[in-house]
């Protein structure tokens, strides 16, 4: 059975009031009452019930994050970036994955709202508007990271994906490349159709041809079939600049490639987006189109608690640019 604060009262010899303000308000306490509760907690093995609590002032002191794939690292930096700016308000972030389902992405919020979080930093697959709708109606605010609302009507913080595909197609551009390939999926989700669209827009104009393979995941795994499927191709046709809707994705193309005998970035040049740290430390060391991902989730914890604070606060929209990074991936082919 549970130990209550009545059975540490108890023990101690003092009321329930004396220990709830040993627990909460020390300063009020005189020291023996605080020694003699203290000893009692100690002797029972008391664990004081946070989550009541909380319920009880109406205040949680957890944060949820989703986030689509726990297992990449520009979502991982986002959550440490998240974290430390909780940290600063005495919060904790819980992180869920989704898995890129929609479904387990509806999960995960309906939990957080059950559990009457302080509020949902969300990285969503598709939009998620009635939800989050519903969550704000009853205390919850939401802001949306790695991209923007249909309506605008949360808060968001996001990269400007399109100029990222577009900073991306034109360095394979002007580094003499011409049989372009953008490589990922799943198409559906905005920010790789923006950054796909970026990476159309980067060859208007010159003589360079951008094909499209898709994949039904931006994972390693899905770079790795890609690859392959590329080493397949006849020499002629064969891209000799490739565009990554991420590093992941990329390092699996990368690992492909070079299984089968096809020089990068002489035969073909690669690039990802997100600049993970893997990225520099690849056996080519990889070109990437980079995304400060610690400053988004520090930027978006920052909103959501303002929200938290102020409910009738104006949504904010928070566009970082990104940055080219190239290395070795891209270097113009040695007989250029």
């Amino acid at each position: 059975m549970a130990v209550s604060v009545r059975d540490v009262a108890d023990r101690a010899g003092v009321s329930v009031g004396t220990v709830s303000n040993v627990l909460n308000n020390v300063d009020r306490v005189k020291p023996e009452s605080v020694r003699r509760v203290q000893a009692a907690i100690e002797e029972l093995g008391y664990v004081r019930n946070d989550a009541a609590r909380q319920l009880r002032a109406g205040r949680s002191l957890m944060v949820g994050l989703v986030v689509l794939d726990v297992r990449n690292p520009f979502f991982t930096e986002l959550a440490r970036g998240a974290e430390r700016e909780a940290a600063r308000r005495g919060l904790s972030v819980v992180l869920a994955n989704s898995d890129e389902d929609v479904v387990q992405e509806a999960r995960h919020i309906d939990l957080f709202e059950q559990q009457r979080v302080r509020g949902i930093l969300l990285s969503p697959y598709q939009e998620a508007g009635p939800r989050l709708r519903r969550m704000r109606d009853r205390g919850i605010p939401a802001v949306l990271v790695d991209r923007r609302g249909a309506d605008d009507s949360f808060s968001s913080v996001s990269v400007d994906d399109e100029t990222g595909g577009f900073l991306a197609v034109r360095h394979l551009v002007d580094t003499g490349r011409r049989r372009l390939l953008f490589v990922g999926g799943p198409l559906d989700m905005r920010q790789i159709d923006d950054r796909l669209r970026g990476a159309h827009r980067a060859v208007v104009g010159t003589d360079a041809v951008l094909a499209t393979l898709s994949s039904e995941a931006s994972t390693v795994e899905a770079g790795r079939a890609a690859g392959d499927r590329i080493a397949t191709m006849p020499a002629v046709d064969r891209p000799d600049g490739i565009f990554c809707a991420n590093d992941l994705v990329a390092l699996g193309v990368l690992q492909g490639l070079l299984t089968h005998g096809i020089r990068v970035p002489d035969d073909a040049a690669l690039i990802g987006f997100d600049d993970i740290d893997f990225a520099a430390a690849a056996a080519v060391p990889l070109s990437s189109v980079r995304q400060p991902s610690r400053l988004m989730g520090e930027t978006a914890m920052r909103i959501l608690l303002e929200h938290s604070d102020d409910p009738t606060r104006a949504a904010e929209h928070v566009v970082f640019q990104p940055e080219l990074v190239a290395r070795d991936s891209t270097r113009p082919p040695l007989d250029a």
